[in-house]
């Protein structure tokens, strides 16, 4: 049985209590009470569009996975581990099955992200199948306690969460762009309130290391960018958001922030989590429910943008498109791709 949708005033004023207390926005309370309000809707169909998802074999990323299967989306799911990840390939290929979606394509995908040589091997695979692809989920990513590097040399944290999807985006542009109405979605942490993006200070040696900051930090460049790729790809119809799950129950929170587990019932399920990345990458909101505008950008949590600022030393005193340009140079100089054309 569907449950009622709640709509009008009370409904708007029932959201923004929630989003000021921020433990009944982030927890599962928020999701509970804003799942039955009215811009709540189904996710658009997505039968014959094929989409990327990262960090897929686990978490927020397989619930991700496992919700645009339902909608019989066509996936190529990538995990590190190989077992997890052809784990999460059965499991999608069940879901596309129950929800309609006998022809949608599942494809596991064995991949370290910050493997620049894997990862273009990985697009070179993926665009001699396909010339359009319709959506992008950057997922991947993990909270790490002491000092890590890759083998380039570039601090993990970083690398995962901020160099890597930058790659990859750039990589499959072209494909992108060629669908006319691609999303790009990556999940970001609420953890990003607590700090300003500062480009000179992103990257850290192991001697001032911290693990939650470094996460932190990162979180934030993701949301800047994300703006970024809609500011130079939104002429050619692609969309861009970042979006924040709240505080769920995941391996990834007993392992990097145990702290959080004394939450118990409050933490949300992955599913829950992953609720606003499935709608964004299937359109919600560009075709939104419940009398909303199309929106191709910014910060989501619960299926509605979301204010990128609680506190005010962390916005900046140059602006979203400064900070975008800033950070797109540094990427691009990192990664050495990113340079010339769109």
């Amino acid at each position: 049985m569907t449950p009622r949708r709640h709509a009008g005033p009370l409904a708007n004023v029932v959201d923004a209590v929630l989003e000021a207390s921020v433990v009944g926005s982030f927890t599962r309370l928020g999701y509970d009470a804003r799942s039955r309000l009215a811009h709540w809707q189904d996710v658009p169909d997505q039968r014959g569009r094929v989409l990327i998802v990262t960090g897929a074999s686990s978490g927020i990323g397989r619930a991700t996975a496992l919700g645009l299967a339902r909608s019989g989306a066509s996936l190529w799911l990538v995990g590190r581990d190989p077992v997890r990840t052809a784990a999460v390939a059965d499991e999608a290929r069940a879901a596309a099955k129950a929800g309609g979606g006998d022809g949608a394509e599942i494809e596991p995908v064995v991949l370290d992200v910050t493997d620049a040589a894997a990862m273009e091997a990985f697009v070179g695979r993926f665009v001699a199948r396909h010339d359009t692809l319709h959506g992008l989920v950057h997922s991947a990513g993990a909270l790490y306690s002491d000092y890590r590097r890759t083998p380039d040399g570039t601090e993990l944290t970083l690398a995962t969460a901020v160099l890597a999807p930058f790659r990859l985006t750039w990589l499959l542009g072209p494909a992108l762009r060629s669908a006319g109405d691609a999303t790009i979605v990556t999940v970001s942490s609420g953890g990003m309130y607590t700090q300003r993006f500062d480009l000179d200070q992103l990257v850290v040696g192991p001697e001032d290391y911290r693990g939650t900051t470094a996460y932190a930090r990162s979180k934030r460049a993701q949301v800047v960018l994300s703006h970024e790729w809609s500011r130079r790809w939104g002429a050619d119809g692609v969309a861009s958001y970042a979006m924040h799950p709240g505080w769920v129950d995941t391996p990834g929170l007993h392992s990097g922030l145990p702290g959080f587990t004394r939450l118990g019932p409050l933490l949300r399920d992955p599913a829950q989590g992953a609720d606003t990345a499935v709608w964004l990458a299937g359109g919600g909101a560009r075709h939104p429910g419940g009398g909303g505008s199309p929106q191709f950008e910014g910060f989501f949590l619960d299926r509605r943008r979301r204010g990128e600022y609680h506190l005010p030393w962390t916005r900046s005193s140059t602006g979203l498109a400064v900070e975008g340009a800033r950070l797109w140079d540094w990427c691009a100089a990192a990664t050495g791709v990113g340079t010339g054309g769109p």
